[in-house]
């Protein structure tokens, strides 16, 4: 199963979702790859530290030989690397996708992410996909080589606003280039029961029948402690409240 984590509206826990139901999927006994596509590399710095600069084993290796006639290319999997966790590969960022961007949206290479993906069916159980915050190159050819789309929600009006034209735009990469892709579900992010504010906007998500995933996952100063160790909460706590609701979001997705 191919899953794209995608929001326009930055700063959601894009990649904190991301590289922990990665995490989870992994610790499950599920093989499983995360490839980041946004050049700020959150989700590498997550599950690596500080420790990849390599652009040829990485998104941006892969990308630029779509761009170059190779006698004998890459397989797609030599452009991952292994993580600390056992069954947890990364594709990972690297700056040099801004400079790539360009030179592939105007040379049409949108289908060539979905057509090696397609090629690892057999390699992975689980691939997740980081995406920019904004409807780019990047994040199309995530959209057509996904099968569910996860869309993370941080509880603010600003949020609700830009969530119906963000749902606008994934039912165009269905009906023109993707009829596989579902939406897998609205995950709502940072959420404070306490606070009338959140309880009101996701009451309103129910109310208009978007598919609203539960649990909620609540708002940690954990998530912090995890993003400074690069350790995914399940293996930072894994009897953490947090923990506990990602695995329970991670037990709503398709099986394999």
């Amino acid at each position: 199963m191919r899953f794209v984590v995608f929001n326009q509206k930055g700063g959601v826990g894009k990649s904190t979702i991301t590289c922990n139901l990665a995490a989870i999927s992994a610790a499950q006994g599920l093989r499983t790859l995360v490839i980041d596509l946004d050049p700020q590399g959150n989700s590498t710095h997550y599950l690596l530290g500080d420790g990849h600069d390599d652009a040829e084993r990485s998104a941006a290796g892969f990308f630029d030989q779509t761009l170059r006639f190779t006698a004998r290319p890459r397989e797609t999997d030599d452009f991952a690397v292994d993580t600390p966790w056992n069954g947890l590969r990364l594709m990972p960022s690297h700056p040099q996708l801004d400079e790539l961007h360009a030179k592939l949206e105007s040379r049409y290479k949108i289908y060539k992410l979905r057509d090696a993906l397609a090629e690892l069916a057999d390699a992975y159980d689980r691939i997740y996909i980081d995406t920019p915050p904004a409807l780019n190159f990047y994040t199309r050819s995530a959209l057509i080589a996904a099968q569910g789309c996860l869309i993370p929600f941080d509880c603010d009006d600003f949020s609700r606003r830009a969530l119906y034209n963000l749902l606008e735009n994934v039912q165009e990469i269905q009906a023109d280039h993707n009829p596989e892709l579902k939406v897998s579900g609205i995950v709502v992010n940072q959420f404070q029961p306490r606070a009338s504010l959140p309880q009101k906007l996701v009451q309103e998500l129910l109310d208009e029948g978007l598919p609203v995933l539960q649990p909620y996952l609540s708002s940690s100063v954990k998530v912090k402690e995890s993003h400074q160790q690069a350790k995914p909460m399940i293996h930072l706590d894994a009897r953490h409240k947090l923990t506990q609701e990602l695995q329970a979001l991670h037990a709503r997705l398709i099986p394999a």
